[in-house]
């Protein structure tokens, strides 16, 4: 399908990972048309990404960057605005969870700030550095992660996070809708990367056995979500999360 992207420049946080979601959405983006910039604490992982990007026919550079630190953001976010003069499409990909198989009487405060500071300051973090140039131009599209977990609960802080992600994104469609701007959320079920096999307690083919249809999602299924958010063909849709995970949270 033609998302009619050609020549947006779309910024993917979390992108180093050679199998995981963000790596997907910036070749998915780049075959619509859009030139990356790859970004991630990982450098070399991202400038891996950019490569296969590049060796798509599109324009992409890789950007180091903590997502914790508002400072490194803003100053990454002035290269890439160097380099290619806007950002038309934000994913707010990169996340975490800082301790699995925690309970909540086991918690302890510096993992919630953890957790907190990877999934939802990161992502206002980066919403806030490119919202101007959006503002200025009447368009923008920005993709936040969530996560299933975030509607049927999960570990105490994760959950927490990843609902307070929710929480965000609706908050911003609703302020910046007048400036012509489509602010969502992608929410994955199980999806086979480093993240969910670093979870020791999950079991990848129960959760599928859990699911309506009987199959667990790729990092592929995500990126597709992601290019129709930021495409115009969901220009009406705002305020939104689409759960990806083949049936296990409906409505």
């Amino acid at each position: 399908m033609d998302y009619n992207l050609q020549n947006k420049v779309a910024m993917v946080t979390g992108a180093a990972s050679q199998v995981g979601i963000g790596k997907a959405v910036c070749l998915t983006l780049a075959k619509e048309g859009c030139d990356i910039v790859s970004v991630d604490i990982d450098l070399e992982g991202a400038k891996k990404t950019a490569e296969l990007v590049k060796a798509l026919g599109r324009k992409a550079i890789a950007l180091k960057v903590d997502v914790t630190k508002s400072s490194e953001i803003e100053e990454m976010t002035k290269v890439a605005l160097k380099e290619f003069g806007k950002i038309d499409i934000l994913v707010n990909n990169a996340g975490g969870n800082a301790v699995f198989g925690e309970s909540f009487l086991e918690s302890k405060q510096e993992t919630w700030e953890k957790n907190m500071a990877l999934n939802l300051y990161g992502t206002m973090s980066f919403a806030k550095v490119v919202l101007p140039g959006m503002i200025q131009r009447k368009y923008g599209k920005i993709i936040n992660f969530a996560s299933i977990v975030a509607k049927i609960g999960g570990p105490s802080s994760y959950g927490a996070s990843k609902a307070a992600v929710l929480a965000f994104t609706r908050g911003l469609a609703t302020e910046y809708g007048p400036s012509g701007i489509n602010v969502n959320a992608v929410a994955p079920g199980m999806v086979v990367t480093n993240f969910y096999a670093a979870n020791k307690q999950m079991n990848f083919e129960s959760m599928a056995a859990r699911a309506p249809l009987r199959r667990n999602q790729t990092v592929e299924d995500m990126a597709n979500a992601v290019a129709f958010l930021a495409s115009d063909m969901s220009k009406n849709i705002t305020g939104q999360c689409i759960q990806v995970d083949s049936g296990m949270v409906m409505l």
